[in-house]
């Protein structure tokens, strides 16, 4: 699979004024595990049905940020107004170069370019990082706002997967996308050199 090329400012939102992007810490927790717990209960994002607690999503945080990944929040006005974190894509040992991304907006605030802000900053860790692949496993083929955000961020659609997921009375589909990150499959891992050459000639085929 070829890289993507770096995002363009065509395809970076800007972050909305008054919301910062920042690492996560304990204290926002409560936050996200209220956004979060919208999403369970009446959203198709996620296939969880009941609500992970406060402790419980304590735990995922330390997981991922034990795994040198993201896990990330938009504050705005003071308040968690989103979040979005990277996990490794599976846990057998082939995959150690894939992640996914996961990207949660409070309610009443989606379209208004903090999920763009959060998805960009995930993949500039990510990209920063040892991985070579992103993927998306949007949940409902009809969330046209999170497959078209992904999308201008540089995914490509692989596939869906049908009627997968059952709830809230209704079989749900699964929207699979991908990226490459950095050089993507053009240099094997840890081939520094290979990879500063592959950034160079992706360069030059752009300027040419």
């Amino acid at each position: 699979m070829q890289p993507q090329d770096s995002l363009t400012s065509a395809s970076r939102p800007s972050v909305p004024p008054g919301v910062v992007v920042r690492d996560a810490a304990e204290a926002d927790m409560m936050s996200v595990q209220r956004i979060y717990a919208q999403h369970v209960l009446q959203g198709l994002a996620t296939f969880e049905e009941i609500p992970p607690s406060f402790h419980e999503l304590l735990a995922r945080r330390v997981s991922v940020i034990a795994a040198g990944l993201p896990y990330l929040v938009a504050e705005g006005d003071g308040a968690v107004v989103g979040y979005s974190y990277a996990t490794v894509y599976h846990s057998r040992p082939g995959y150690r170069h894939t992640v996914e991304d996961s990207i949660y907006v409070a309610e009443g605030l989606r379209g208004k370019g903090i999920g763009g802000a959060l998805l960009r900053a995930v993949i500039s860790r990510c990209e920063a990082g040892p991985w070579r692949q992103m993927v998306a496993c949007i949940g409902n083929s009809a969330n046209a706002a999170s497959i078209a955000l992904h999308h201008r961020m540089g995914f490509r659609l692989v596939g869906t997967l049908g009627a997968v997921g059952l709830k809230l009375g209704r079989w749900v589909d699964v929207v699979l996308m991908q990226r490459a990150l950095g050089v993507g499959d053009r240099t094997m891992p840890g081939d520094r050199g290979a990879a500063d050459r592959a950034v160079i000639s992706g360069a030059a085929a752009v300027r040419d």
